[in-house]
């Protein structure tokens, strides 16, 4: 009869240490995560300046209809969206080539996949900077492009021309993560059973049929996955469309939306439009974020 009280007392306990090791990460997610997310959807219905000694006051919906009546939020939107499709494609299919170009590789994976992933560790602001004198109209940018066209001594506006501009920061992003989703691809394609491939091979399939037949048709939820990352974080960029513009670069172009929320919170100090731009955006990344996580429950599937 003693035995069922001294068994919930034992995961009484246990339950108890659970508690324990989980309260700092609750703690942790509720300051620097929870908190900061109410007090968005809080500041979001009032008028609230940045510097303002005045008690905020509250508006309703009216930060909802201003942003969403505004000419500078679809600007936003469209240069975010222009962004997000520009590097997608790029981003994605050289991935996936190199990829499968080092996995064919007898010997040497290991030192393409560290030529390729070192851009990743640099910061964004070492990376934008280091790309601004690449930009210059004296640096490599022109130079290289002046003889491939056979133009030598024209300017092509990296950082000036409205167009050139956008494909400018697209070109930093693309350098910057290329090696990072190359490796999630190599990683997807190792994890295709050899056997599959040599049973292919003796069946007399040539590389090409191999390629689309098996690889790519097994690679379905890599691919699912990789697409929604790109997405996620091309929606997140920031740093290299901040430097570009504090260097005299046209903001409209590349003024994305986490630029727009930046400056219409410091320069502007109009907290409440702010964040409602700041809940669109998290509402759009937590719809990726569930499309990502239902594209790896779904590859975790396939795989076992």
């Amino acid at each position: 009869m003693s035995k069922g009280p001294q068994k919930r007392t034992l995961e009484g306990r246990r339950n108890s240490w659970g508690w324990v090791f989980v309260a700092p990460v609750i703690l942790f997610f509720s300051t620097f995560s929870l908190y900061p997310i109410l007090m968005a959807i809080w500041t979001s219905f009032l008028n609230k300046k940045l510097l303002s000694l005045k008690p905020p006051k509250f508006v309703g919906l009216k930060n909802y209809e201003i942003v969403l009546g505004s000419a500078d939020f679809w600007n936003s939107v469209r240069a975010s969206a222009t962004f997000c499709l520009g590097v997608f494609i790029p981003v994605f299919t050289l991935s996936l080539l190199f990829a499968t170009l080092i996995s064919t590789r007898p010997r040497g994976k290991r030192i393409y996949q560290l030529a390729l992933y070192s851009p990743a560790v640099l910061s964004s602001v070492v990376t934008a900077s280091v790309w601004l004198i690449l930009f210059d109209p004296r640096g490599l940018a022109n130079q290289l492009l002046n003889t491939i066209m056979n133009t030598p001594g024209i300017d092509h506006k990296w950082l000036a021309d409205r167009s050139m501009v956008q494909i400018s920061t697209m070109l930093v992003y693309i350098w910057k993560v290329l090696g990072y989703y190359t490796i999630l691809f190599v990683t997807g394609i190792g994890k295709i059973p050899q056997s599959v491939l040599e049973a292919a091979t003796i069946d007399g399939a040539n590389a090409r049929q191999r390629l689309f037949h098996i690889v790519i048709p097994l690679l379905k939820p890599t691919m699912a996955l990789v697409s929604v990352m790109i997405f996620i974080s091309s929606l997140k960029t920031f740093s290299t469309q901040y430097l570009f513009t504090q260097r005299g670069a046209p903001v409209g172009p590349v003024n994305v939306l986490t630029l727009n929320i930046y400056n219409t919170a410091l320069h502007d100090q109009n907290l409440g439009k702010a964040s409602v731009m700041s809940l669109l955006l998290f509402a759009t990344l937590l719809l990726l974020s569930w499309l990502q996580i239902r594209a790896a429950g779904s590859g975790s599937e396939i795989e076992s």
